[in-house]
């Protein structure tokens, strides 16, 4: 996919509504070789989606082995919005607590109190983290008004023609 409509895609209003959120699906392969499917925290800095984690989460051999990664996206609406993203990951180790790990959860609502009280915890609890960060290389925006998953596009085009 091109990166200009990359591009066109994520600056949409949905798009950057989707991207805005806190709470994405990882895909990967496991190093069994079977998929795997996580709910991880995402921030989106405008150019990539930069997920952290522990240094010794399950996940990060798997990811050196196989950095090819599908992310989504969506609502728990009806009809659901949904942004789905594929791409390589790269892993960088960060002394100390990453930025975008502060920022995501930083949306949650906490009292000024409760959120000394959290960075305190967090910054006692980890010595480094690792940014997973996942720079697109194919996008698909699904609304049910403006664009359906393929295969239903295809039914239509089939079903028209």
């Amino acid at each position: 996919m091109q990166q200009n409509m990359i591009d066109e895609i994520l600056n949409r209003p949905l798009g950057q509504e989707l991207l805005a959120r806190d709470l994405a699906r990882l895909a990967y392969t496991a190093l069994d070789g079977t998929p795997r499917s996580i709910p991880i925290g995402i921030h989106w800095n405008g150019k990539e989606i930069v997920m952290c984690t522990s240094t010794n989460a399950p996940k990060l051999p798997s990811l050196r082995r196989n950095p090819a990664v599908a992310l989504t996206i969506d609502t728990e609406s009806h009809p659901p919005k949904i942004l789905l993203l594929r791409g390589t990951v790269e892993l960088d180790y960060v002394d100390g607590i990453p930025d975008e790990y502060l920022q995501w959860n930083g949306t949650y609502e906490m009292t000024p109190e409760q959120r000394v009280e959290w960075e305190e915890g967090v910054r006692s609890l980890y010595d480094g983290m690792v940014r997973i960060v996942l720079t697109p290389t194919w996008v698909k925006l699904i609304d049910f008004e403006t664009a359906l998953p393929s295969a239903v596009e295809e039914l239509i085009r089939r079903k028209s023609a």
